[in-house]
């Protein structure tokens, strides 16, 4: 998963298991499952991701993220920004 703080233009990468959750920029990011077609794992990954508030544990998406196309359904937060990069298939 990529995050971008559009306020300073930070931006960072993390991994995040299957089935696991990583902060992201203050985000909770929870990864339910992660897809790709087998003969090209790292160029069109699907994921299905709930991001929620740390605070109050608030849902600001729950989907499935498309990393060759992140503008399709993504997150709608006026300060951050997160989308799927790839799958990793290890």
């Amino acid at each position: 998963m990529r995050g971008l703080d559009k306020v300073n233009g930070r931006t960072v990468d993390v991994n995040v298991p299957i089935g696991g959750t990583a902060e992201v920029l203050g985000l909770l990011v929870t990864l339910t499952d992660c897809r790709f077609p087998a003969d090209n794992p790292t160029g069109d990954a699907y994921a299905y991701v709930t991001i929620r508030s740390p605070k109050d544990g608030e849902v600001f998406f729950e989907g499935w993220m498309i990393a060759s196309s992140p503008a399709l359904n993504a997150l709608d937060h006026n300060r951050y920004d997160v989308w799927v990069i790839r799958c990793k298939s290890d």
